[in-house]
């Protein structure tokens, strides 16, 4: 698939090919939509960030807490997973395993959403230190570091499935 590949695309046919690229929230690929054509794919990716800061604060927890706790198993994107797997969250020993479930629970008792971090080219040892680095933040300062880790996400997986190819 290629960014002219999308250009060419009417509404529907876009959603359908990007709509998962934020996690379980098509709808940010159907506001992104209206500002085509893109001539890149960072374009593409500016246009769906701008359509989740002009969300409603309602919309962006929803798309926060679209995302699965990480190491679970349970409710996977195919994508989520595979980022998951990536970064050795698939291998966890039990210890690690429990270790990142009671930080989790702690996090989202906390701020209300799971814990958010783009994966992709980390370990399970790197995910662990800024989950117990994070959990001490402030609501506010936690809510903007969410979400600009679910830009990243995007970002990553906009960029695995898009060719530059014209």
């Amino acid at each position: 698939m290629t960014i002219d590949d999308l250009n060419t695309m009417d509404r529907i046919s876009f959603v359908a090919a990007i709509g998962w690229i934020f996690e379980h929230s098509p709808w940010v690929a159907e506001r992104a939509w209206d500002m085509r054509p893109f001539q890149k794919t960072e374009a593409l990716h500016r246009a769906m960030v701008l359509q989740v800061e002009r969300a409603s604060r309602s919309e962006q927890l929803a798309l926060l807490r679209a995302h699965p706790d990480l190491g679970t198993r349970a409710r996977l994107s195919h994508a989520s997973a595979s980022e998951q797997s990536g970064a050795g969250l698939d291998q966890l020993t039990r210890e690690e395993f429990d270790l990142l479930t009671r930080l989790n629970d702690s996090y989202k008792d906390k701020f209300g959403f799971p814990f958010l971090f783009a994966v992709k080219g980390s370990t399970k040892y790197d995910i662990l230190k800024a989950l117990e680095m994070r959990l001490p933040s402030a609501p506010e300062d936690e809510y903007t570091e969410a979400l600009r880790q679910v830009y990243r996400i995007a970002e990553f997986r906009l960029n695995d499935y898009l060719s530059e190819e014209n």
